[in-house]
């Protein structure tokens, strides 16, 4: 054998011998493993709706619990509120502009560098279960393996909000469907794939997304739609006071917080089978949202908007004990791409170069806040429900844990005093009395855009650029 051919077939098989050789290394105690990741994901489920997070109305008795063995990043934001972008920054590390998912139902590269493909050749074995939403070929297509983005256990739809009668693929392209209500269905099939894997050598990724609470708000099980009364509801400050607006608020919130509560349930399933199993003292459960719903605040409805009932959403961490980093809630602003740098980091496996967000674990061990403070919040196309006839337009906002300012192209836009002003309610643009302020945070918020090599286009140049064909209104038609 010539010493070239050697060398090739050497790099071909050295990737089986580092698995083996880690997995002869995780065998010995479970303490020596990296920890395992189970990642839940909720569909527009906003960081105000949990009894933990004040809300007097909805009922979450489970997470409120589970919130006080985790750190809470109670500042978190979703980078840019909507469905596909945070999703594929979810999964990159990387910012809408790069990654170039910043519109609902267009693909990320099916060779992007992933969280599920970086854990994968670190030795664990993955799997994903619900919603996905950022193949773009159709909300109902079947995905191919190569179109996975490296997750080898596979149950999942593009996207569905058919709640009760929701379709899926495993391997082949025959459509499945889930038995009833569909959270807790795919609830059942991580809790086997927990059995499953309680006593593997490798560690494992478990990517659970729910569909919930995402309108439509009606089609939560009858036991918790029963749990509430919308006459009951005490409305956030923000929701206008016409009768109109305050009879939509409480049905839609009826609804809604149905969804959440049996969500709530399904979470309470997932961490006793945790429990049970003994995967529960290695294993790095996340629980968070894509971004947040308005349901009614400001006269607004659903997401894409930098207020603070659409860009704010969960973000709750429980680690192993071994990782020593204790529970407590935190005002650091955690931002969409940064979540996989930060969980690679506490699973011991290097970051990917092409990875843009930050990595907090230095943070959680009591290292400064690598954000500086503030996070971008931004809309980089509006479309759908935000659409430019409805009122939608291009932003980007600075986000800390005091204010709240957003730009558009016209100029300054929005001031919010976040922590004298919690419901939003007095925009402090323009006003003498804030000159400095917004000249600061309008100074922080240019410098934040240059560091990015964020130029702050109109969207017809990004949809441009990204060759993507858009309706009348800016949106992506869904097939």
């Amino acid at each position: 054998m010539s010493c070239l051919n050697f060398l090739i077939r050497g790099v071909k098989i050295l990737p089986l011998i580092l698995s083996l050789a880690s997995s002869s290394l995780w065998a010995t105690t479970p303490g020596e493993r990296p920890p395992n990741i189970v990642f839940v994901i909720a569909d527009q489920w906003r960081a105000q709706a949990f009894g933990f997070a004040g809300d007097p109305n909805v009922q979450t008795p489970h997470l409120d619990r589970f919130e006080k063995n985790c750190v809470n990043f109670t500042q978190a934001v979703s980078g840019c509120p909507v469905c596909s972008p945070t999703r594929a920054s979810l999964l990159t590390g990387q910012r809408p502009l790069t990654h170039g998912v910043f519109l609902n139902d267009v693909p990320l590269n099916p060779s992007a560098i992933t969280l599920a493909k970086t854990l994968q050749q670190a030795g664990y074995d993955t799997g994903c279960i619900g919603k996905w939403h950022i193949d773009g070929h159709g909300r109902t297509a079947f995905i191919p393996r190569e179109r996975r983005q490296g997750f080898e256990y596979w149950k999942v739809l593009e996207c569905t909000h058919a709640y009760n009668k929701s379709p899926y693929y495993a391997d082949g392209p025959e459509k499945l469907q889930w038995e009833g209500y569909d959270a807790l269905a795919q609830t059942r099939d991580a809790q086997a794939y927990l059995t499953a894997h309680a006593h593997s050598p490798k560690p494992f990724l478990l990517w659970l997304s729910w569909g919930p609470p995402h309108n439509p708000y009606e089609t939560a099980p009858p036991p918790y739609r029963e749990l509430y009364a919308p006459t009951t509801f005490q409305l956030r400050e923000n929701v206008p006071t016409s009768p109109q607006e305050q009879r939509t608020a409480r049905a839609n919130l009826l609804g809604y917080y149905a969804h959440c509560s049996a969500l709530d349930a399904c979470f309470g399933d997932l961490l006793a089978t945790l429990q049970s199993s003994g995967l529960d003292e290695n294993t790095i459960i996340v629980f968070t949202s894509d971004h947040g719903d308005m349901l009614g605040s400001h006269s607004l409805q659903r997401k894409q908007k930098p207020y603070e009932e659409s860009a704010r959403i969960p973000f709750l961490l429980r680690l192993p004990s071994k990782l020593g980093i204790h529970p407590r809630r935190v005002d650091a602003t955690i931002n969409s791409e940064d979540v996989m740098p930060t969980l690679l980091s506490l699973c011991g496996v290097p970051i990917p170069s092409s990875v843009e967000g930050l990595d907090f674990k230095g943070y959680l061990l009591g290292a400064k806040d690598p954000s500086g403070g503030s996070a971008l919040v931004q809309c980089v196309a509006p479309f759908g429900e935000y659409s430019r006839q409805a009122g939608g337009r291009e932003y980007r906002c600075l986000r800390t844990a005091h204010y709240t300012y957003a730009r558009d192209l016209q100029g300054p836009w929005l001031l919010f005093d976040n922590l004298q002003d919690p419901f939003q309610l007095h925009n402090l643009v323009g006003q003498s009395a804030y000159a400095d302020l917004q000249a600061n945070l309008d100074s922080q918020l240019k410098a934040k855009l240059a560091q990015q090599h964020d130029d702050f286009l109109p969207a017809p140049d990004y949809i441009a650029k990204w060759h993507y064909m858009v309706d009348a209104t800016g949106t992506i038609p869904v097939k």
